[in-house]
């Protein structure tokens, strides 16, 4: 910890640079920080929800209703051992060592997650099999989807997102999956991926453990890494780097809303993660409060003084909806535009159509999100992208590409992935035709 650091280590700040380090000596020393008091899962699964990303139930809410993601992520990358499709043998193998995870945690206990998780499948899986995947699953490789980046692609065969408010879980899991020991949460585990799943090698040294955490207070305790300014600005209370709040519920899809409605893989979700690189020099050093306001949320909003701190009084919806409406005229008259106003044009029957569960980061030292977002389609995502560039009005109005056009400035998005979640039955090394 650099000399400048004038507090010591706090507890939330050890356990994520333990499950940022990850290995048996971080879970031993994040176990000696967090002790979790938490018992073993079910035995009997049948009660579990067939739909993988079905966290919600297991999630706290907050004062407003709206639902509090679990406080450390990782994202694992893994490539299947074998050649070619994989066999039965290799696929009972993966969902035993899936459900010893379920058996081996609950997933929330007391008012906290104990362990929550998905398995994904990439295009470049799903490539090893003759048959195609069944029209109306959308899942093409990932692919730039702006003028101004460069992302490399993320083409493992698979990622494993665990999550969890205690990071000694995270670490247990990641351990216990790969064989790297035997128990967990004092049980044996039937089986493991060790041999079937390695540590996925990914395109222009993309790193395949990816890491993070979400809450208040977790960012300022963080924040002592390249893109955030050295006068530690991150507000105390800021669940978020850039100090508002997000999941509001109002401007979230529901689970129903992206999950898979029809054909083999019906009850599952696409999921798509970028890796984005955070500069907030200017953010908290040159720009005032009125302008980030405007800029995260909309004109309105700071014009009228909506937003108090980092936002918990908006309740459970920002109220951005209205000033969608104003988008043309703001950019004409005001010369910004705000990153939320700009996303609430794309609704369906005026409700969102991704489900965020993005989480910041200081992978590589560097401030960042994983942002995190489900979907039936892809091309949901891609749409909502699409309305967040907002090049039709910086090529018409005095706001530029990315200077005033929401928050554009101050990210670069560094990595893109595509993914498949098939319903649990199927979580493991599916087929393109599952029923077949």
């Amino acid at each position: 910890m650099p000399p400048s650091r004038s507090r010591g280590v706090s507890r939330r700040e050890f356990v994520k640079a333990a499950v940022a380090i990850g290995g048996a000596s971080a879970l031993s020393a994040c176990l000696g920080r967090e002790n979790p008091d938490l018992p073993q899962g079910p035995d009997d699964l049948s009660a579990l929800p067939r739909r993988q990303h079905a966290w919600n139930a297991a999630l706290s809410t907050d004062d407003h209703g709206n639902h509090l993601q679990p406080r450390h992520h990782l994202l694992l990358y893994l490539d299947y051992t074998g050649d070619g499709a994989p066999s039965d043998a290799d696929r009972e193998t993966v969902e035993t060592a899936l459900r010893s995870l379920e058996r081996s945690y609950p997933r929330r206990h007391e008012g906290e997650v104990g362990l929550l998780f998905t398995v994904g499948y990439a295009p470049a899986y799903f490539e090893r099999f003759d048959a195609a995947l069944p029209d109306g699953v959308d899942l093409p490789a990932p692919e730039p989807l702006a003028p101004f980046e460069d992302p490399a692609p993320d083409e493992p065969d698979a990622v494993v997102h665990l999550a969890s408010d205690y990071g000694s879980v995270v670490l247990a899991a990641e351990e216990a999956l790969l064989g790297e020991q035997s128990t967990l949460n004092g049980r044996e585990m039937d089986a493991t991926v060790e041999g079937v799943f390695e540590r996925a090698s990914l395109a222009e040294d993309g790193p395949n453990r990816r890491t993070g955490f979400i809450g208040a207070g977790l960012p300022a305790d963080n924040q002592d890494v390249n893109g955030i300014p050295d006068s530690e600005p991150v507000p105390d209370d800021s669940p978020l780097y850039m100090g508002f709040k997000s999941g509001f519920e109002g401007n979230q899809a529901s689970e129903d809303r992206v999950t898979i409605g029809s054909g083999p893989f019906a009850g599952g979700t696409t999921q798509h993660v970028s890796q984005i690189h955070l500069n907030l020099g200017q953010w908290y050093e040159q720009d005032s409060r009125e302008q980030r306001e405007a800029t995260m949320f909309c004109p309105a909003h700071a014009d009228e003084d909506r937003i108090e701190g980092v936002g918990d009084n908006l309740g459970t919806d920002t109220g951005v909806e209205a000033c969608a409406e104003d988008l043309d005229s703001d950019a004409r008259e005001k010369g910004v535009v705000g990153h939320s106003q700009k996303t609430a044009t794309v609704r369906e029957d005026g409700s969102p159509i991704i489900l965020r569960r993005d989480f910041d980061s200081t992978d590589g030292g560097q401030a960042g999100v994983h942002f995190l977002s489900l979907q039936s389609s892809i091309a949901d995502f891609v749409r909502t992208r699409e309305a967040m560039n907002g090049s039709d009005l910086a090529e018409d109005t005095a706001v530029r590409q990315r200077s005033n056009n929401g928050i554009l400035q101050y990210m670069s998005v560094r990595r893109r992935g595509n993914y498949l979640l098939p319903p649990r039955e199927n979580r493991a090394l599916p087929s393109p035709r599952p029923s077949e």
